[in-house]
Order: C-alpha cells, then sequence, then structure tokens
C-alpha cells in the first residue's frame, strides 16, 4: 500500500485530474448513444397512470435514490425500492400501473434478476439501465437506456465512479426530458418546494404579508398635518396614504418627506394631508407575489409599497422588513 509520504502534491492532482478527465468523457460518449429508446422510454413514463418504481443495488441503489427523487420533484411520481427488500414483501409497492426503472452497471444484480419474473408476471413495463446490453436485466427489459462506459475514474478500474456518474447524468437527462415534456414550471417545482427559498419566493404573494384593516394608516385630504402624525407614528409603517371615499390610493406621505419639510421651515400647523402628499404612489396586487414587491422596492429604492386590489382601493402595505422576515428576500 502506498504511505502518505509518497504522495507529492504532483501526484495528488495528477491523480484527481485524471478522474475528472474520465468522468467528463464518459458523459460526452453518452450523448451520442442516446436515441429512439430514450424517446420510447420518455413517452412510456409521460402515459403512465401510476409511479416510477426505481430500484438498484449498493452504488447503483445510491444512484436510485437520486434518480427518484429528482423524477418526484420535476413532476415526476416516483419512489425507490431496495431490490433485497422487495424479495421480501415491499413488493407489494409496486402494481401493475406502475414502470419500474433498474439500475444495474453490470446488469447481473443477484437482487434484481430474483424480482424481475415477479414484475414480467405482474405486467409491469421494466426499464433497465445498464452497461451490460447482454446481460440478464437487458435482455427481460422492455426498454434498455444504455449506461456503459470505457472505464471507470478509479485508477484500478473497480470502484464505481464513472459508471455511477453516467448513471446520474442519465437518471437527470431524463427527468429534465420529461420536465420540458410536461411544461413543468418554476412555480410547479416551488410546489414540492415550499421549504425552500425558491418556494417561498414561488408561493408567498403579497397578500400572505402585507398589513392591513385598522393597521393601515389611512387619512383624509382634510386632516390637518399635526394629526396625520399621530397617525403615522400610531401605525408603525412610516408613511400616511391618502385614500378618497371610495378607498382609492390618493396619495402617500413618508417620514421622508417629513423630515424634508421641516428643513425647509415654516409654519406647518395650517397644513392638510391633501397638500403636502406625493401623488401616484409605488403600488402592486394584492395577489401579487411577494418577490415582485421586492423587485419594485429595490428598482424605486424605497422600503414600502401599497396593495391595492382592481380598483386600485387600498388593501394593505408591505415593507421591506416584512419581507425579510418572511425570507423573501
Amino acid at each position: 500500500m502506498t504511505t502518505h509520504a509518497a504522495l507529492t502534491h504532483s501526484r495528488v492532482l495528477d491523480v484527481a485530474r485524471q478522474a475528472l478527465q474520465v468522468e467528463a468523457d464518459t458523459l460526452l460518449a453518452l450523448r451520442p448513444r442516446l436515441g429512439d429508446a430514450f424517446v420510447q422510454v420518455v413517452h412510456k413514463i409521460l402515459d403512465c397512470s401510476g409511479r416510477v418504481v426505481v430500484m438498484g443495488m449498493g452504488k447503483s441503489g445510491h444512484v436510485g435514490r437520486k434518480i427518484a427523487a429528482t423524477l418526484a420533484s420535476t413532476g415526476t411520481p416516483a419512489f425507490f425500492v431496495h431490490p433485497g427488500e422487495a424479495s421480501h414483501g415491499d413488493l407489494g409497492m409496486v402494481t401493475a400501473t406502475d414502470i419500474v426503472l433498474a439500475l444495474s452497471n453490470s446488469g447481473e444484480s443477484d437482487e434484481l434478476n430474483a424480482i424481475i419474473p415477479v414484475l414480467k408476471r405482474l405486467g409491469v413495463t421494466l426499464i433497465g439501465m445498464t452497461g451490460g446490453l447482454s446481460s440478464s436485466l437487458a435482455r427481460h427489459a422492455d426498454f434498455v437506456l444504455d449506461s456503459r462506459v470505457e472505464q471507470e475514474a478509479c485508477p484500478l478500474n473497480l470502484a464505481p465512479t464513472a459508471s455511477t456518474t453516467a448513471q446520474i447524468a442519465l437518471g437527470d437527462a431524463l427527468a429534465v426530458a420529461l420536465l420540458d415534456a410536461r411544461g413543468f414550471r418554476a412555480e410547479d417545482f416551488a410546489r414540492s418546494h415550499p421549504g425552500g427559498s425558491l418556494g417561498r419566493k414561488l408561493l408567498t404573494h403579497v397578500r400572505d404579508l402585507m398589513r392591513s384593516g385598522d393597521a393601515l394608516p389611512r387619512v383624509h385630504a382634510a386632516m390637518p398635518l399635526l394629526e396625520m402624525m399621530r397617525v403615522m407614528s400610531d401605525k408603525g409603517l412610516g408613511c400616511a396614504v391618502l385614500t378618497a371615499e371610495d378607498g382609492k390610493v390618493g396619495g402617500i406621505f413618508t417620514d421622508g418627506d417629513l423630515r424634508r419639510l421641516i428643513e425647509r421651515g415654516g409654519d406647518l400647523r395650517g397644513l392638510t394631508a391633501g397638500e403636502v402628499m406625493h401623488a401616484h404612489p409605488r403600488t402592486v396586487s394584492a395577489d401579487a407575489l411577494a418577490v415582485d414587491a421586492a423587485d419594485l422596492m429595490e428598482q424605486a429604492r424605497i422600503t414600502l409599497v401599497l396593495a391595492v386590489d382592481e380598483e386600485q382601493r387600498l388593501v394593505g402595505a408591505i415593507s421591506f422588513n416584512d419581507l425579510m422576515r418572511a425570507k423573501v428576500i
């Protein structure tokens, strides 16, 4: 066995770079081998009324779990079943309406071969992903996805490395092709990832976060400036919103406007809300995504936008801090 002392700086980098080169070459070799069988598999899965059941032993099993997770999160119902456990009861998870995607680099996994006859009797469509094109799995599969590799990235050509990379890449290619065929959108992806940042951005609407009702600092045009300042202080949003009798937004007055008004000097006591308001404040639909409100704030360099309905009536207000607390930004 080589000792650590024999590992020179250049040796470590040479071995690592060679491994990456082998795996890169493996992926490039896969591309031209995609053909009719791959297209048929995509159509078969699209027509499937059940789920894709992914199976594999050892390293292929680890890859299979990843493929099942990727399929499920991109619109194709899928789950993983361990072939060894399948022989002891878990095969009951598979129904005749399902499709089985079986992974085996050699195509001669004993655990998979033991359950293939049962799968065939069930009438399940069997897709084999294998590098053994003359193997038992390839002979019994209804469709074969060719994942063969010229060599492993392992210097001994033993440890599954390039072969598992090929399987992962083929699984990703399958998931992406199905995603495209289904017209799967970012919004659909977010629904299966509600706990992540993408889910928060694509599932959270202004209506979910905005201040509304009595929390809004509504004022009318004739309200004295000093009274309006009390409203602003009570509501704590740093602004007052001028609304007409029908609830439509007429203007906005912010803390910044107040500071600038004071800096100009003069008697403020005789001023009214209508005289100091800025017309045409930034607004957003209450049904808009919260991330759209964030974009509007960033573009306009403001910290709050008003939420309105279809008739431009004030229904809420959302601040930069609201978006921060909800982790939308």
